[in-house]
């Protein structure tokens, strides 16, 4: 096994974490399509973003060490 290499734990974990960030990026997305107010569309928008850059690491993550 290489130095690099994601032992299987750790790989279960990466995609436990990877499978609850895009479910919360969906949630917050369809939370910010159904709110009138503004501000409260905004933040269910920022949180969806914030969770998508969470799951783009962790994929990054799993990538380089692929």
């Amino acid at each position: 096994m290489s130095s690099t290499a994601i032992q299987a734990k750790s790989l279960t974990i990466l995609e436990d974490q990877m499978h609850h960030e895009m479910l919360a990026c969906k949630k917050a997305r369809q939370y910010a399509g159904s709110f009138d107010n503004p501000a409260l569309k905004n933040l269910a928008q920022t949180m969806a973003n914030c969770h998508r850059e969470r799951f783009d690491r962790l994929f990054d993550y799993l990538n380089s060490h692929a």
